[in-house]
């Protein structure tokens, strides 16, 4: 029996993916873009994962955020483009394991000084409002 939906608990998942962002925010500019890339990944996860609940869904087992993207389109064609925005978040260098773990980068910093963190972060911002937005509407 799948669970029922749970906007409350969505809610709360919107909640801490708008307190994720804001941590990216205060890291712009300040020689840490891993870091930075790491957190709007969380916000955008968390954001997902939101949605994912509304139309009570379990998510019973880790999935990379272009998966859970593209279940959501299935489910939800107004959604429809989401895959691809997160998709092009992730080659700007949002990957939660790339900008965490040694093993993808010998040296983080310096494989992820190109970001266009102000421009990654917009984005990022434009997609969450629109999750944010259909969660509203559920």
């Amino acid at each position: 029996m799948a669970p029922a939906p749970s906007i409350p608990e969505a809610q709360q998942w919107l909640q801490q993916a708008k307190s994720d962002l804001q941590a990216a925010h205060n890291d712009i500019k300040r020689c840490c873009p891993d870091w930075f890339l790491f957190k709007v990944h969380q916000a955008l996860e968390k954001a997902l994962v939101a949605v994912v609940l509304c139309h009570g869904e379990a998510i019973e087992a880790p999935m990379e955020l272009v998966g859970l993207a593209q279940w959501l389109e299935a489910v939800e064609p107004k959604l429809r483009g989401l895959a691809e925005e997160v998709e092009q978040l992730h080659g700007c260098g949002m990957d939660g394991k790339a900008t965490q773990y040694p093993s993808y980068h010998p040296s983080p910093n310096k494989a992820f000084h190109s970001a266009d963190e102000e421009e990654v972060l917009k984005r990022v911002q434009g997609v969450l409002g629109r999750l944010q937005d259909h969660v509203g509407r559920m």
